[in-house]
């Protein structure tokens, strides 16, 4: 089976087996969302372990 390649680029794997992901809605249109907010959505999150099993398949794990 081939990995997935925009999910290669997207997401990451953690020591601990976890999936590491960036925030969306932070691309364009920045001017009417509260800095906070923004700052917010700069720094990377967890996948939802109700996602994990979809990701996981397009990253061949």
């Amino acid at each position: 089976m081939k990995t997935n390649s925009s999910a290669k680029k997207r997401f990451s794997v953690t020591g601990s087996g976890k999936i590491k992901r960036k925030h969306a809605y932070k691309s364009h249109i920045l001017t009417k969302k509260a800095t906070t907010r923004k700052r917010a959505l700069t720094k990377s999150g967890l996948v939802h372990e109700r996602d994990m099993n979809n990701v996981k398949f397009l990253l061949c794990m």
